[in-house]
């Protein structure tokens, strides 16, 4: 008695979960996704993805995992909003966040959020506008302090850039446009005393360059003159 007992819970035990497999990854009557998902690697057969679609579309939280054996969330995609977008967060093996922001299909939307590895502080803060960089673009050091800010416009480098030291010294501030360096440009020493300063045009120094050392003007350059040696570092180099 106790034998067929068993045979008919793991009968219907069987039956459950084949029930369980074959009511996922379904079609409409139109050939839409709908219902609960799960995607699996190619190769390791491993899960790679499961969320749910509603006549294909992504509905609620999607989840996507590593192809290793232990399966880690490395990004979660939650569509929540209902008006075409989701709120992706990445994040690396040990959960921590990489990065975080919406976005409309394949393209950012808004503020999105890089942090530092392994911890919460914010390393740079970008905003997009149809996936392309538009407005303040802010990098911090680990201690939360500004490194640098600048201005994008439709994706190029636009207006003035700022650079600072993590003791909070300015070390440079120029003028871009056109995704290039375009205007008055000063350099600083770690000290925050100018080092040089001039005009660039298309991302060449032009005009007269002045060079100090220490607070003391050294020397004076005409960067537009084809015989100067100068015209070779034509543009600063950046750290």
């Amino acid at each position: 008695m106790m034998y067929k007992k068993i045979i008919i819970g793991f009968v219907l035990l069987n039956a459950f979960l084949i029930h369980a497999q074959t009511d996922i990854n379904k079609l409409d009557a139109n050939g839409k996704k709908h219902g609960l998902w799960k995607g699996i690697y190619e190769l390791s057969k491993r899960p790679r993805y499961e969320g749910t679609f509603s006549h294909g579309k992504e509905t609620g939280i999607f989840k996507y995992f590593d192809d290793t054996k232990k399966g880690d969330v490395v990004a979660t995609r939650d569509f929540t909003a209902n008006d075409g977008s989701c709120y992706t967060i990445f994040y690396d093996q040990n959960k921590n966040k990489v990065s975080e922001g919406k976005s409309f299909g394949k393209n950012n939307e808004g503020e999105w959020k890089y942090y530092h590895k392994a911890s919460k502080v914010v390393m740079t803060l970008e905003n997009y506008k149809k996936g392309k960089l538009e407005g303040l673009r802010t990098v911090y050091y680990p201690d939360a302090k500004i490194a640098e800010e600048l201005t994008y416009k439709n994706g190029l480098k636009e207006g003035i850039y700022k650079k600072t030291g993590q003791n909070g010294i300015l070390l440079e501030q120029s003028t871009y446009k056109n995704n290039e360096y375009n205007g008055d440009a000063t350099f600083y020493d770690s000290d925050g005393v100018v080092a040089s300063k001039g005009k660039f045009k298309n991302g060449k120094k032009v005009g007269m360059w002045q060079f100090y050392e220490k607070g003391k003007l050294q020397k004076e350059v005409n960067m537009s003159d084809p015989k100067s040696a100068f015209r070779a570092e034509s543009k600063p180099k950046m750290e």
